[in-house]
């Protein structure tokens, strides 16, 4: 016979006034340390009682109940209840919902009390981050969460920046998986992707400190404290578009600047405005660069300006900021610690009288006009000007200054004509400065630098396989190179050396290593490899049995390893890398042995695509391009594109015209111009219907935005 489980009997509930209840001396809180009555009070005020008291009637000496409630287990609550009594905001006799135990029950109310705060389990800080990131979303404001919590705003805000880390990761803190310090690291940056990624790679290391995932997080950015975001201000670069990443949970000194490309220009155009403002003064040249190599300005004379005089005006500020100044000084000079507004006015003094004491100088103009200014950033974000040096091959004599002047007599009426004035040289980080109006017709602006290095890295991968190919042209060049070392360098280091470097072309296109040129590089280095001897001797004894063709054949592989063809930006000051005239030789080379060796890039081909040329140039370059390669009929029918379709349909077009951009072209010793392929007759282009409708955003390129109806009916 099955014996009937007996059922659990819940206690009754039912409200009853708070008058009628006393706390329970069984309660076994008693540390108040920590506990705030005071919050929970406004809570209740706000939110009403959202847990009832657990209560046993109090009984009398005959044990008969007295009609009174002894409160074992509540008793923060109802002492919060008794304060919003005391402060007239709650009857005394105001129901309060209660759980209702026998007086006569067997479970004491000592235990009752003590398994009520015991059992409870305390919300996970995720669980509170996503009620703060839920309440958020419906309409509250972090200002009204905190309120409601009775914590600080930004407690709310580095709540909300937790729970918005990437999901994996707060899945993983879910799980015990991280610390709470790893999660609050991963914050500084709001890049899912890369924060997944950073986790991946110290998962398992024992390198996961947080201050490691920061460094890790922000190693591309640039720091707040950094003289070019100083420079810039952070508020301009926010107004450009920048993102600022900040640290809610320790000193992030400003935080991190997460696009540099961003910033990098803000600094060029702001320098270039500042250097305009010292062309416009008159001077002949004005250099600003971030930074300005040591000794930049040896072998350079130095003009003297005379020091402009105090005005009244100055002198009475000065004056009175030096009366405050020896007034603060006296009354503090035996205080150990300054106060902060004492100490921040001294600071401002001392820089308002440096200021008035570094008068401004007066140059004479016609000094001025044969000097430059360096403009620079100091290491503290500030601008940094030094005015007035000539360089030597502005030096002029007196007589040159007359023959030369701007200041002609004009024959019929003898009057002084007003001098030209001529445009400053301007240079930005090496670079020449494009003045206002110069940019060219249609968006022609100069190929980007990074894009020219590309080219001149395919058309060097290229002349190597040519040169290899080509023993003859590989001698001469051999030869060249051995009788310049011969009766060129003053100083050998040696008695007899001849060597190849090796020109690694790294960090290049993808599709370079696909092309039939890197293909038959790297085929015919194997090739050779197979039969290379690795003893020295070896290798010599090999190579004096070899034939002449052979031997020619190895020569020409060798010295193709060492072809540099790499355009690269010249160092105007010629302390490292390549100079202006050491690059114009460079590339003058180059095109020479393209002719020797009879290069045609498109036969080792290289065509235009939107990744490799076409979609890194203005819609201008990109125009020129279809001119050139297919005709004027399909440069026109493609202008009112947006630039991403125009690229697409402008790479479709050249395809097979076997156009190539000018750093790519043959060189044609006899007419001094690259040769480029004639354009395909206008009648052989095919295009697609919708490239004759206009598009919805038709940026000028031209003189006219729209096709004429007469032409695109006729399409």
């Amino acid at each position: 016979m099955a014996i009937a489980v007996q059922k659990i009997t819940l206690s009754s509930s039912r409200d009853i006034p708070f008058n009628k209840l006393v706390l329970s001396q069984s309660n076994v809180r008693r540390v108040k340390a920590g506990i705030s009555v005071e919050e929970l009070a406004e809570s209740i005020a706000r939110r009403g009682l959202i847990q009832s008291l657990h209560v046993r009637p109090v009984l009398d000496g005959e044990g008969q109940e007295t009609g009174m409630f002894e409160v074992p287990a509540g008793g923060r609550r109802y002492r919060a209840l008794e304060m919003l009594a005391k402060q007239k905001r709650l009857n005394k006799t105001t129901p309060v919902p209660c759980i209702v135990s026998a007086a006569n029950s067997d479970i004491l109310v000592d235990e009752v009390s003590l398994a009520e705060n015991i059992e409870r389990a305390p919300l996970h800080p995720l669980d509170q981050f996503r009620a703060f990131q839920a309440m958020r979303e419906k309409g509250m404001t972090e200002e009204a969460i905190a309120a409601a919590f009775f914590v600080g705003v930004n407690i709310v805000k580095q709540r909300l920046r937790l729970v918005s880390v990437s999901p994996t990761l707060l899945n993983v803190y879910a799980d015990d998986g991280m610390t709470l310090e790893q999660l609050m690291a991963f914050s500084v940056s709001h890049d899912h992707a890369r924060q997944d990624q950073i986790w991946d790679a110290v998962r398992n290391s024992w390198q996961k400190e947080p201050y490691q995932i920061r460094r890790m997080l922000t190693e591309t950015t640039v720091r707040a404290s950094d003289k070019r975001a100083v420079f810039v201000g952070i508020n301009a670069y926010e107004a450009a578009g920048g993102i600022v990443l900040r640290d809610l949970f320790q000193s992030d000194d400003g935080g991190w600047l997460q696009d540099v490309g961003l910033l990098d220009r803000l600094v060029s155009e702001k320098l270039t405005v500042i250097a305009d403002e010292f062309a416009a003064q008159g001077w002949k040249w004005v250099e600003a660069a971030l930074s300005l190599p040591y000794g930049v300005t040896h072998g350079l004379r130095k003009i003297e300006g005379v020091p402009l005089d105090i005005t009244a005006e100055e002198q009475a500020t000065r004056e009175a900021l030096q009366a405050e100044l020896d007034r603060l000084t006296t009354e503090y000079e035996e205080t150990d610690q300054l106060p902060d507004q004492i100490d921040q006015r001294l600071g401002e003094i001392e820089a308002a009288l440096e200021a008035l004491d570094n008068r401004p100088v007066r140059y004479d103009p016609a000094q001025v006009a044969m000097a430059g200014v360096f403009v620079g950033i100091d290491a503290n974000g500030s601008l940094s000007v030094d005015r007035g040096y000539v360089r030597p091959e502005d030096e002029r004599s007196a007589e040159a200054d007359h023959e030369t002047s701007d200041e002609e007599v004009d024959p019929e009426t003898g009057e002084i004509r007003a001098p030209i004035m001529q445009r400053a040289d301007i240079t930005i980080g090496g670079q020449p400065a494009q003045a206002d109006g110069e940019a060219e017709e249609d968006g022609l602006k100069p190929l980007p630098e990074r894009l020219i290095i590309e080219l001149t890295a395919h058309r060097t991968l290229a002349l190597r396989d040519a040169v290899a190919n080509n023993p003859q042209v590989a001698l001469t060049m051999l030869l060249h190179k051995l009788v310049s070392d011969t009766f060129r360098i003053t100083a050998p280091t040696g008695c007899l050396e001849a060597s190849v470097k090796h020109l690694y072309l790294s960090g290049q296109s993808h599709e370079m290593k696909g092309s039939p040129s890197a293909q038959s590089e790297r085929a015919r280095h194997q090739s050779w490899g197979d039969h290379i001897p690795a003893d020295d001797q070896t290798l010599w004894d090999w190579l004096e049995q070899l034939d002449d063709g052979t031997r020619l054949d190895l020569l020409a592989h060798c010295v193709s390893f060492g072809v540099n063809a790499l355009y690269e930006r010249p160092n105007p000051h010629a302390v490292s890398g390549i100079s202006r005239h050491g690059l114009d030789v460079r590339l003058a080379q180059a095109d020479r042995l393209a002719v020797a060796t009879g290069l045609d890039m498109v036969a080792v081909g290289w065509k235009p695509t939107v990744e490799n040329y076409l979609g890194r140039v203005t819609k201008g370059r990109i125009l020129e391009a279809v001119r050139e390669g297919a005709g004027e009929r399909a440069a026109e029918l493609i202008h009112h594109l947006k630039k991403g379709d125009m690229a697409n349909e402008a790479e479709r077009l050249l395809a097979g015209t076997g156009w190539l951009p000018e750093p790519l072209r043959m060189f044609d010793n006899a007419t001094s111009d690259h040769v480029q392929p004639a354009a395909l007759d206008e009648g052989d282009v095919d295009l697609p219907a919708f490239l004759v409708e206009q598009g919805e955003d038709t940026e000028a390129t031209g003189p006219e935005d729209v096709l004429p109806a007469e032409l695109i009916a006729a399409e």
